[in-house]
């Protein structure tokens, strides 16, 4: 059945970047199809890959364009250590051999992956660490795992040695940098018995290991559990399945509003700031008490009547007085050099 939707938006568009947005495919497979002629608008096939389509137009995909993108394979893999994801080196096993028909897991009417399919990662998983490992052959599936705006969360069970302290974790939220940058917010819980529950929104070259060293601490066994919103479940180590219809469908959905990066990052700095500490044999340093703000009277610090700062004097009381009195007048005497003489005051 043709593929149709109509284009509502104000401003112009190229064919091949709003079905790459809208998740129809991806650009280069738009190029693909508008090349065979499968790509109409208001009826007239479509040539030229540059093409823009404008508001109120009616775009329509022909039933052999649909049947191509729905041969796209999508699977999802338990990955077991010691299988690498792409490229393999001299004597190392890639994940796309293990997608058999004896490993597929569930339906068994399901697409098993050939020699001509061209399944690519989604994403890396080193081969020290086992779990859910994404390949597809769809470029829309994969912009929206890995692609420069992509903001899935990829969460991990981390088992390691060494001593668990809040200080680290809260380093290991916010507070390191790789390769010279720093890594953007993480949620790193303790869920008891040595194992962490990470949660990243980046990917870089064995991130999770390098940040457990950076705090002195040493992962033996790292298990990625979710991509977005598709987990691993109950599927066993060794086993794929083909992606379902609606997950691809909600990998491609725009990700929910998760917790205020800003504020924890906020809290994970001043958790991780380091207090300075006396060093051995100081002295503790003493308050100093305030003087008096009255003669003969203790201070508030002292515990007794309270001398507080911004207290005003007491009535008849003034500043430098001694016993309340206000000073008399000015006794007679010389006058300050350069000025008048001063007399006595009239009565």
């Amino acid at each position: 059945m043709p593929w149709t939707r109509r284009y509502e938006e104000a401003e112009p568009q190229r064919i091949n970047r709003w079905l790459a947005q809208a998740g129809v495919c991806s650009r280069r497979e738009a190029e693909g199809l508008i090349g065979r002629g499968l790509v109409s608008v208001d009826g007239e096939t479509v040539t030229d890959p540059g093409r823009k389509i404008a508001s109120g137009q009616t775009l329509t995909l022909a039933d052999d364009a649909t049947q191509t993108l729905d041969a796209s394979l999508s699977i999802v893999f338990h990955k077991p250590v010691g299988v690498v994801s792409s490229q393999p080196e001299h004597g190392q096993v890639p994940a796309v051999r293990l997608l058999t028909r004896a490993a597929l897991w569930g339906d068994p009417g399901a697409t098993v992956p050939t020699l001509e399919s061209k399944l690519a990662p989604v994403g890396r998983l080193d081969m020290d660490s086992r779990g859910l490992l994404l390949l597809s052959e769809d470029g829309v599936v994969a912009k929206a795992v890995i692609g420069p705006d992509a903001a899935l969360e990829k969460e991990y069970l981390v088992r390691v040695a060494g001593e668990i302290t809040p200080r680290k974790l809260a380093l290991l939220r916010l507070g390191l940098e790789l390769d010279g940058r720093q890594l953007k917010p993480a949620r790193v819980t303790d869920t008891g018995s040595g194992v962490l529950r990470f949660v990243l929104k980046e990917g870089r070259n064995r991130q999770i290991r390098r940040m457990c060293e950076l705090v002195e601490l040493t992962v033996v066994d790292l298990h990625r559990i979710r991509i977005g919103p598709i987990e691993i479940g109950a599927l066993p180590e060794g086993k794929w399945r083909p992606l379902t219809t609606a997950e691809r469908e909600a990998l491609l959905a725009p990700p929910a509003a998760g917790p205020d990066d800003a504020r924890q990052a906020r809290l994970a700095r001043a958790a991780a700031r380091p207090r300075p500490t006396a060093a051995a044999g100081d002295k503790p340093k003493k308050r100093r008490a305030p003087k008096p703000a009255v003669p003969g009277e203790k201070s508030f610090f002292a515990g007794g009547p309270s001398a507080a700062r911004g207290a005003k004097p007491a009535r008849g009381e003034g500043r430098g007085s001694a016993g309340g009195k206000r000073p008399g007048p000015r006794p007679d005497g010389p006058a300050k050099p350069g000025g008048p003489r001063r007399g006595p005051r009239k009565p």
